[in-house]
């Protein structure tokens, strides 16, 4: 059965449905909530950065770990959190280097949906998490599904924009060819390593910069 996801990009990613571990993925989805355990975020947002972002239309591509874990956050989008949510500290931080960087006000909601409109992939590796456990759902096979998705944007596009925050983004990243796309390092926005260079790296008025020179329309960070 065909799965629900933009069609652009399941002309890119149909060959992955088709793997093994993409059926293991399943059952071990399938069996979890059998069990009564509770995913984040719901079924109909597993795909949620891809439908928001056609894979004709990233410009940018921000790479993530896990989806937040607590309840109401996770909506498929990496650092994005639904409307009257609190702000995470990772976000926070995001907003601040914002300011910082574009002078832009630090936004009451951390709904990044209007980035992801633009051409913002908002990927994560892992695309679900059981509630309250962090990293529960790493290692059954959504990290190679996500690693195929980077693969796929690096060949079949050029001219893009990669923002790699902290050293598990810069891993994933690894397969990006420098000389076709920009790629922007920096150390995760967590406040365990935000003060070591996130702050201060001006990435949003860099990827800005790098796609005035492409001549592909900026992104209005606004949020």
């Amino acid at each position: 059965m065909k799965p629900q996801i933009e069609p652009g990009w399941y002309a890119q990613l149909q060959d992955e449905f088709a793997q093994p571990y993409m059926a293991d993925l399943r059952t071990f989805l399938l069996a979890e909530r059998e069990h009564g355990k509770r995913i984040y975020p719901p079924a109909s947002q597993w795909f949620a950065a891809f439908d928001r972002t056609p894979f004709e239309q990233v410009r940018v591509v921000i790479l993530g770990q896990d989806p937040y874990h607590g309840p109401r956050q996770a909506h498929g989008l990496c650092f994005s959190v639904q409307d009257g949510v609190p702000l995470p500290p990772s976000l926070r931080n995001i907003f601040a280097e914002l300011k910082t960087d574009l002078g832009l006000p630090s936004p009451a909601s951390g709904n990044l949906e209007k980035w992801a409109a633009q051409g913002v992939l908002l990927l994560n590796a892992t695309l679900t998490v059981q509630a309250h456990q962090a990293g529960s759902h790493q290692n059954r096979g959504w990290e190679q599904f996500t690693d195929a998705a980077v693969r796929q944007l690096n060949e079949q596009r050029s001219g893009l924009v990669f923002m790699l925050w902290g050293s598990y983004a810069q891993r994933k990243g690894a397969q990006i060819d420098p000389a076709k796309h920009l790629i922007l390092k920096a150390p995760h926005p967590s406040p365990l390593s935000a003060q070591r260079g996130f702050f201060g790296c001006r990435h949003f008025s860099q990827a800005n910069t790098y796609l005035r020179q492409q001549n592909i329309p900026e992104i209005d960070w606004r949020l």
